[in-house]
């Protein structure tokens, strides 16, 4: 199941010219929940998708395929963004028992103009920081996937300027606990980011997860910890 799992993630990250992207997902056990993906759509347009399935183990990672395989479709379709999420949405509403859900953010990456569409389903808040130090929020959206029928969604172009970096993570990124108690939290994250702007892509995504990784204390059940890392070189 794991290694049918993993087939399921990006084999390479795309050559974006001025934009750099980076992913991982490291499962707390041998399959998870969470999935992350980058979706060659036509020239310039490339699609981003971050998700964490509600549960875990199999029941989880079956839902995380599904979600997979639908989102694909819906792209296909050549929908907006906001229409891929509805339609996403109800899939997984007729599919899903009842208390299952998923969240999660898909976005276009317009690798031309530098700019990121997204629509966020009650998913842990994305956050770009600017080159000014500036930090904003990826907000718009709706509802997680999977609880209501037929439920709206907005989307929200964001401009990427020269240096700046977007992030988008799970809650086994920021939900860690040290010894006392006291959670690594968003706060903790973003001003990682910034104290490590002039790095890669992929030296951030292993920064943060070495980092996590020690603030953990030694009763944290870890989770899965999946991020992506976008950022524009010049």
């Amino acid at each position: 199941a794991r290694d049918i799992q993993q087939r399921l993630f990006p084999h390479s990250t795309p050559r974006l010219g001025t934009l750099e992207l980076a992913g991982s997902c490291r499962p707390a056990r041998e399959i998870g929940g969470d999935y992350y993906d980058f979706i060659e759509i036509v020239d310039y347009q490339t699609g981003i998708a971050i998700a964490d399935v509600s549960g875990k183990g199999i029941p989880a990672s079956l839902i995380m395929a599904a979600l997979r395989a639908s989102l694909i479709a819906e792209i296909r379709n050549n929908y907006s963004i906001r229409t891929i999420a509805a339609k996403v949405n109800d899939l997984l509403f007729e599919s899903v028992k009842a208390g299952s859900y998923v969240t999660g953010v898909y976005g276009v990456l317009d690798s031309r103009n530098h700019i990121f569409t997204f629509t966020n389903c009650g998913h842990n808040l994305p956050f770009l920081v600017r080159s000014n130090g500036d930090v904003e929020y990826l907000r718009e959206g709706g509802p997680v996937l999977g609880v209501t029928r037929s439920a709206q969604y907005e989307e929200r172009p964001i401009w990427i300027g020269p240096g700046e970096i977007i992030v988008l993570y799970t809650d086994g990124v920021t939900e860690v606990f040290d010894e006392r108690g006291e959670e690594y939290g968003l706060d903790r994250l973003v001003a990682l980011v910034r104290g490590n702007a002039q790095r890669t892509s992929q030296e951030l995504v292993d920064i943060i997860h070495d980092t996590v990784g020690r603030w953990a204390g030694p009763k944290h059940v870890p989770d899965d910890f999946t991020m992506i890392v976008m950022k524009r070189l010049r």
